[in-house]
């Protein structure tokens, strides 16, 4: 009995699929390589909240071993109330941490308006789950010639996921990144659902990297260190995870950051079972 696919129809979404003339994508940043075979760790808060405060937990999770320095500088929060970050000074923020540490950074673009700001600042642009659709902003980001991480929306089926990246494709911009996150299901046990199927079919559909995100796949700090396991066990190409010096003081996400205690016992297991240790000297240069 054969395994053969039994359709033909060529998938909608063909500069992102993986066939014959496609191989697998790595993203280069120099001194990281997404894609590249080891597992690649993407941490920091949630949101930049001070300099001090970045810089206490960019120093931590870099000594740890993490390859990359993330925070949110401009915010999406569900109520307009809510910490919605600093803005160009969080962007300078998160640029005195790479030029102390090292860690390329990654940080989210909200919106057309910001995105050459962002550009400026970053080493990769994260479209975060609520833009997943937006067009006009993952072509932009495209256009910015930047690596863009394209994270899966909260209903977001895996078609229409690889459809979205699809988009900053199609601009000529070969350095694309998903990122599995979580969906909304009926389970209401933690903040959404991480869908590992997603990775593991992703990379079967897909030459790009799959990055899998549990600190909001699972809303729960003692959740993420296993299923950031798990999403590495079934194909992933490195981790998000959300790591605050105080969570329980958090501007936001406090309740699934990881503390740098917490963080460093995460990256000794994934140095132990994936990659080789990262040596790094930091605040030398």
């Amino acid at each position: 009995m054969s395994n053969a696919n039994a359709s033909t129809k060529p998938a909608p979404y063909r500069l992102a699929a993986r066939t014959d003339a496609h191989q697998a994508t790595i993203v280069d940043l120099g001194s990281v390589k997404i894609g590249g075979g080891q597992p690649v760790v993407m941490a920091g808060p949630c949101s930049v909240e001070s300099e001090s405060q970045l810089l206490n937990t960019a120093y931590a999770v870099a000594e740890a071993g993490a390859h990359m320095l993330r925070g949110g500088a401009f915010k999406p929060r569900t109520s307009p109330y809510a910490f919605r970050g600093l803005g160009e000074a969080g962007l300078k923020i998160l640029a005195k941490a790479r030029a102390e540490t090292g860690l390329p950074i990654i940080t989210e673009a909200l919106n057309t308006a910001d995105l050459d700001l962002v550009a400026e600042y970053t080493d990769v642009i994260q479209i975060g789950a609520r833009n997943m659709q937006n067009f006009a902003l993952l072509e932009a980001a495209g256009r910015t010639g930047r690596p863009v991480m394209v994270k899966r929306g909260p209903a977001g089926t895996i078609e229409e996921w690889l459809l979205a990246a699809e988009y900053v494709l199609a601009t000529g911009n070969p350095n694309v990144i998903l990122c599995e996150r979580g969906i909304r299901t009926f389970e209401n046990a933690t903040r959404n659902t991480l869908d590992l199927n997603a990775v593991a079919m992703a990379k079967h559909r897909s030459h790009l990297p799959v990055i899998v995100d549990p600190s909001h796949g699972t809303g729960k700090w003692y959740l993420v260190a296993p299923l950031a396991l798990a999403g590495l066990a079934v194909g992933g190409d490195g981790l998000m995870i959300e790591v605050h010096h105080d969570p329980d003081h958090a501007s936001s996400d406090g309740p699934q950051s990881l503390n740098h205690e917490h963080f460093a016992d995460l990256m000794e297991k994934i140095n132990q079972q994936y990659a080789q240790p990262v040596a790094r000297e930091v605040g030398l240069n």
